[in-house]
């Protein structure tokens, strides 16, 4: 090969190189709680909404979930979308039912903040049996509270294929607010909810 004809390659690979991804050292992205514009929020007490939240976030995608006790202003009012989520710990009252960062955040902290017409998609976790007359009460407060902020909440379920007495996360007469799951007695659907749920979320346009 003649020398100017290797002169031409050896300037061409090196101008591929030049354009070629820099990996090695360079810093990696990471999701963030507003990826896609979409924040999950939740608390947990016993780790099951944190499960809960985990399968939502897989079902859409790769999601990031954080307690709502870390959340900002700024995040929170943010968000194109919020999907938040809590347990019910302190059964029977009718503020502050979840034990968990979200009651003090509900009642100091939301009623600051701008969220009107905020898409919102609310989820509870419970146990059917051994608080059949409260389940998934806290899920509900958050229904109640963010509506009254003018947020709109997407994402309503049907209460078929559940086995409790009362519930005050039940809204339209028949009708779950959101996504309800039970880590202790029904463990086994939680993940194929999460699944139809955030199906569902996208044909009413949430996403």
């Amino acid at each position: 090969m003649k020398l100017s004809a290797c002169l031409a390659l050896f300037a061409l690979a090196a101008s591929a190189d030049a354009f070629a991804p820099i990996t090695n050292g360079a810093p990696k992205a990471t999701s963030t709680a507003l990826f896609g514009g979409v924040g999950i929020w939740y608390s947990s007490s016993t780790g099951n909404t944190e499960t809960v939240a985990d399968y939502i976030a897989s079902a859409a995608g790769g999601l990031d979930y954080n307690d709502i006790g870390d959340a900002t202003t700024e995040e929170i009012e943010g968000a194109d979308a919020l999907i938040v989520g809590a347990p019910t710990w302190h059964t029977g009252a009718d503020e502050q039912r979840s034990g968990t960062s979200w009651d003090e955040w509900l009642y100091d902290t939301l009623p600051s903040l701008n969220m009107d017409g905020k898409k919102v998609a609310v989820f509870g976790v419970g146990d059917q049996q051994s608080y059949t007359d409260n389940f998934c009460d806290a899920a509900g407060e958050l229904y109640d509270l963010l509506s009254a902020k003018g947020c709109k909440i997407y994402g309503l379920t049907s209460t078929e294929g559940y086995d409790h007495q009362a519930s005050k996360a039940i809204v339209e007469g028949d009708k779950f607010c959101g996504l309800m799951c039970d880590e202790d007695n029904q463990y086994d659907l939680s993940e194929g909810r999460a699944q139809s749920w955030i199906a569902q979320l996208k044909d009413e346009g949430f996403f």
